[in-house]
């Protein structure tokens, strides 16, 4: 079958979905529908809904477009099996019921920001830095029931290094996510997968879990070692932002983190303790000493940490809880 022939479905939502649907789309491929979640409200002041970046994509393309509220939904399933998919990809969207991961005869697979079994979950980049990894990827699997357990079908490894955060790696698997997902598809239609159990690849090491990122999650622990505080906060910029409670002449309130350096020194102060130093705001830790370079404070605007300075005062007994 040429890939003209092959009838493709595509689901995803995210900007990092948008990468492998525009390698398909510009590629030749027959997409004939593209599923994304409805439109939603966004920013501060949760205005007029907004359009997900895959279906303004799409609407530039003229790709049939579908956005069902549930994805059980009668009418929704008939739509879609009205389409006449050979094929489903999958890249950030939804846990997909059997109804639909199951219609297409070639069957769905997913685009995972991971080297499964690891870090199976909703968050597999920011987890990966949080965890203080060297080396991450993404793979390429086929749905079935549980969530990220697939067998897979293609994987490609890439280094994490000590200056990546979430947003730079996220970037370099978005751009990688579109080569393996157009060589997936070929491997399909040329019928060379040779699709494997996640059990043979399963480490002897406990797998890691990506669960989803709250509020909660973001807040530091200065407590940390010094290096595990650097990745919490890179492996969480720059969204949705590592954070913490600035406590500064009686005054409280929240500051996020979005970019520090490790220096080799040893307070004698708690850690948390926050103080300047040559125009450069320093915090103790248990182990050693962050710099803190880039941060937020509430209702401001994120800036170098120079350019905060600037403008705020920090008292004798500043510090972060």
């Amino acid at each position: 079958m040429d890939k003209k022939d092959l009838k493709i479905v595509y689901m995803g939502t995210p900007d990092f979905a948008v990468e492998s649907l525009r390698r398909l789309v510009e590629g030749g491929y027959n997409v004939v529908g593209v599923v994304t979640m409805p439109d939603k409200p966004v920013g501060r002041h949760q205005t007029a809904p907004s359009p997900s970046p895959v279906k303004e994509y799409a609407m530039s393309r003229g790709l049939r477009l579908l956005q069902p509220v549930k994805l059980k939904d009668p009418a929704f399933v008939e739509e879609l099996r009205s389409l006449g998919a050979d094929l489903q990809i999958v890249v950030a969207f939804r846990m997909l019921p059997e109804i639909v991961w199951n219609m297409p005869r070639l069957g769905t697979f997913n685009l995972h920001a991971s080297l499964l079994p690891q870090y199976r979950g909703a968050a597999p980049i920011n987890w990966a830095i949080i965890n203080g990894e060297r080396e991450t990827g993404i793979t390429t699997f086929f749905l079935k029931q549980e969530i990220d357990t697939g067998n897979i079908i293609d994987q490609v490894k890439v280094p994490i290094s000590e200056t990546d955060n979430a947003g730079t790696v996220h970037d370099r698997l978005m751009r990688l996510g579109g080569d393996l997902v157009v060589k997936t598809v070929d491997a399909i239609l040329a019928g060379t997968v040779q699709a494997r159990p996640q059990s043979e690849l399963a480490p002897e090491a406990a797998l890691h879990p990506a669960p989803k990122i709250f509020k909660d999650t973001c807040r530091i622990n200065w407590n940390m070692a010094t290096s595990r505080c650097y990745d919490f906060i890179r492996g969480l910029s720059p969204h949705p932002g590592a954070w913490t409670e600035l406590v500064n002449g009686g005054r409280r309130t929240v500051l996020k983190i979005y970019a520090s350096r490790k220096l080799e020194r040893f307070p004698e102060e708690q850690p948390g303790h926050l103080w300047t130093e040559d125009g450069h705001l320093l915090v103790a830790l248990a182990d050693g000493t962050l710099e803190l370079t880039e941060v937020q404070l509430s209702g401001k605007k994120r800036m170098p940490a120079s350019d905060f300075l600037r403008g705020y005062r920090l008292e004798n007994d500043a510090h972060c809880k």
